[in-house]
């Protein structure tokens, strides 16, 4: 385990009772022997220890989140000289991203003031309208929170502090209205919301809800996730988005669900150094280590961590139990968080005291989010091109949204509109839009000016294809500018250019930092390598690019520039090849499963052939391919390529479903099985078995489109003999 985020506790009293608690109102009362406040020698310990273990591991980011009790109590003056000890330790060794979470009663300019100066970012814990939240979040004499920490929302709502507003968290309480929740909290525009689970074991499970409701918890935050989805979804939700993710095969977004480890050490007022928080709501000590700043480091915490993740006993063990190991959601959910699966009889060798309600909840967003009616895109090629075309231009259209303002986009933008509006330089627009390698920057988040000079050169792709005249001007960070589908551009060096295209032809002029001196220098073109074509005397010929900074998406080594050598020996196997596979399966181009392949890009030798994860029409061949071996190869990694085209623009089945995994192991097997030798044999009885394993899935596993691809499937295993 690596150590990235440091959870350190400030202060280790609370101005507030609230009664779902996990520091005061749970089994662990270790609390009582802290110092109430961080002393200066613990400090700066901690950040001794903390820079030197960021410079061992080579961090380039250290979260440390200032935590309680409520580290508001702490101070002005105390927190800017907490903040100023972690900055002037971490910063010589790495980036230091600071946090605090608190209730907000007491927050202030004084104390927005201080965060505003070292950068940290606000969490503040509220969960509801004022009858929601003061179900539990009342102070020490039974008074409302709700109005005070309103204020400090307020404060921190302003535009001079308004960048520091990290989010809020809400406890889930099942007997609080849900919308009413979440349009309360709506209402304060935060950048994030995360609804928590109040903390439970298998000992002190939680409130039950309603009676007759089995899944309450889940019952209680789909109501949200609809609500949510129906105002399109204004304001990133952890747990929404966590689930969103792992339900597309992505990575989990919080530790409370999902399978991912664990990054997070925890620094008590006195130096001690524990586990996660959450877990001493099962027993006394059960946070515990045995270790503090002043006899270790954290990368003596970081064995000791791993260790507990894998080779302790399953009374302290991390991971899993044998119950989630077989639970079809266990990757979304992850067995719930650590602290929730705590028995006495078992120790934390159980699944999650929600186990139910998790389960409930992720097939609840799962449903929702499956779109089941039959697609055009599942029963043509030509749909299913359009299909993915329609795609890049709705993550255009997001991309317009991130980067709208900016003065060299905003004309660029009115570039594109100009010419998606004309019929003749439309489809010029649209082949670079479906270039694969522009889809890995389309379906990210942009990130500002880091990848507006992608998007400038993509645009000039566009303009030059289309012969039309148009200027575009940005801040270039390298010398090299790759104009997709065409090729790369080099300048003198970086800075500021103008590319000016007219008549299919362009010119760059622009100025640059001057070497070792002030002012600029003028920067041109210095040289112009165009992509390789392969003319294949059907359809367009397929682009050769060995060129494009994005084309590294394959499991293997991409090769450097092509010398003119090696491209025209490269080329001339791909001439063979496609000549044999003419030959031998006439009329193959026109198959369903035919490869929609638009760009090659040649890999390191010994690679083979090889789909890339940046989208379809991306093929990778190694430079000493056998054309045999293509011949064999390009068909079925044409079927592996159909249904990831298919899957990128609609839904085949439940996400999670294991008809994900048997859909892949169909097809893969009907492709092998044509033939009379043993192999394909095998490979005829393995696709009865799994086409077998298809039918038993209960109807709704998958969508209309699944179960045309299953039939699709099956009506071409029963052409094949035995």
């Amino acid at each position: 385990m690596t150590v990235r985020e440091l959870v350190l506790k400030v202060h280790s009293r609370c101005d507030l009772a609230c009664d779902h608690c996990y520091v005061y109102r749970h089994a662990d009362q270790s609390w009582r022997r802290m110092p109430p406040l961080i002393s200066e020698k613990t400090l700066r310990q901690v950040a001794r220890r903390l820079a030197e273990y960021a410079g061992e591991q080579r961090l380039a980011s250290v979260a440390v989140v200032l935590h309680g009790g409520e580290p508001l109590l702490a101070g002005p003056a105390r927190l800017r000289s907490i903040c100023a000890e972690l900055t002037r330790a971490l910063t010589p060794q790495t980036e230091l991203d600071l946090h605090i979470h608190t209730n907000g009663v007491r927050l202030n300019r004084a104390h927005l003031d201080v965060f505003r100066e070292f950068g940290v970012k606000v969490g503040l814990s509220l969960d509801g309208d004022r009858a929601a939240n003061d179900r539990h979040r009342l102070d020490h004499r039974g008074r409302s929170s709700h109005g005070r920490v309103r204020r400090g929302l307020e404060l921190l709502r302003l535009p001079e502090y308004r960048h520091l507003f990290q989010g809020l968290l809400c406890t889930v309480d099942v007997a609080n209205d849900p919308v009413l929740v979440h349009d309360a909290l709506t209402a304060l525009e935060p950048p994030r919301i995360d609804y928590l689970l109040p903390h439970a074991t298998w000992e002190t499970p939680p409130p039950p809800g309603r009676p007759g409701t089995p899944t309450p918890y889940a019952d209680w935050l789909l109501r949200i996730f609809d609500r949510w989805d129906e105002q399109g979804r204004p304001v990133p939700v952890r747990t929404f988005d966590s689930i969103l993710s792992t339900l597309r095969g992505g990575p989990a977004l919080t530790e409370a669900l999902g399978l991912a480890p664990g990054g997070i050490a925890v620094v008590e007022t006195d130096g001690t150094i524990t586990r996660s928080d959450a877990l001493k709501i099962a027993y006394e000590g059960a946070a515990a280590t045995g270790y503090d700043v002043f006899r270790h480091g954290f990368q003596e915490f970081a064995e000791f961590a791993e260790q507990a993740e894998h080779a302790g006993p399953p009374a302290r063990r991390s991971g899993v139990s044998e119950t989630c190991r077989r639970c079809p959601v266990v990757a979304d959910c992850g067995g719930g968080l650590h602290a929730h699966r705590y028995s006495t009889a078992r120790g934390f060798d159980n699944p999650s005291v929600y186990c139910t309600d998790l389960r409930a909840l992720i097939e609840g967003v799962a449903e929702r989010i499956t779109e089941r009616t039959l697609a055009p895109a599942v029963t043509g090629p030509g749909e299913l091109a359009q299909a993915r075309l329609r795609l890049d231009r709705a993550l255009l259209a997001r991309v317009n949204t991130e980067l709208a303002g900016s003065a060299d986009w905003d004309d660029v933008w009115r570039l594109l509109v100009r010419l998606d509006s004309d019929e003749t330089t439309a489809p010029h627009l649209d082949a670079v839009l479906s270039h694969p390698y522009l889809r890995p920057l389309l379906t990210r988040s942009p990130d500002g000016t880091a990848d507006l000079p992608r998007f400038m050169a993509a645009a000039t792709a566009a303009a030059l294809r289309a012969g039309v005249t148009a200027t575009l001007r940005w801040e270039q960070p390298t010398p090299l500018v790759h104009l997709p589908t065409l090729g790369t551009a080099r300048l003198s060096r970086p800075g500021r250019v103008q590319f000016r295209v007219a008549a299919g032809d362009f010119r760059v002029r622009g100025r640059g930092p001057a070497p070792g001196g002030p002012g600029g220098s003028a920067v041109v073109l210095s040289g112009w390598r165009p992509l390789a074509a392969l003319p294949l005397g059907q359809g367009p010929p397929l682009l050769i690019d060995d060129a494009d900074p994005y084309r590294d998406c394959f499991s293997a080594a991409v090769t450097p520039l092509l010398d003119p050598g090696a491209l025209d020996a490269f080329k001339g196997r791909l001439t063979t090849a496609y000549g044999l596979l003419d030959a031998r399966e006439p009329g193959w181009r026109e198959g369903v499963n035919a490869p929609v392949t638009t760009t090659i890009t040649p890999l390191a030798p010994g690679a083979g052939l090889r789909l890339g994860s940046c989208g379809s029409g991306a093929l990778g061949v190694a430079t000493d391919f056998e054309p045999e071996e293509f011949v064999r190869e390009l068909p079925r990694l044409g079927r592996r390529a159909r249904l990831a085209a298919l899957r990128e623009v609609l839904d085949l089945h439940l996400p999670g479903s294991p008809a994900g995994r048997l859909l892949d192991l169909a097809s893969e097997y009907v492709g092998r099985a044509a033939g009379p030798s043993p192999r394909a044999r095998s490979a005829r009885a393995l696709a009865d078995r799994v086409l077998t394993e298809l039918s038993a899935l209960p109807p709704r596993e998958l969508t209309e489109n699944g179960t045309y691809l299953v039939d699709q499937l099956r009506s071409e295993r029963a052409t094949l003999h035995d």
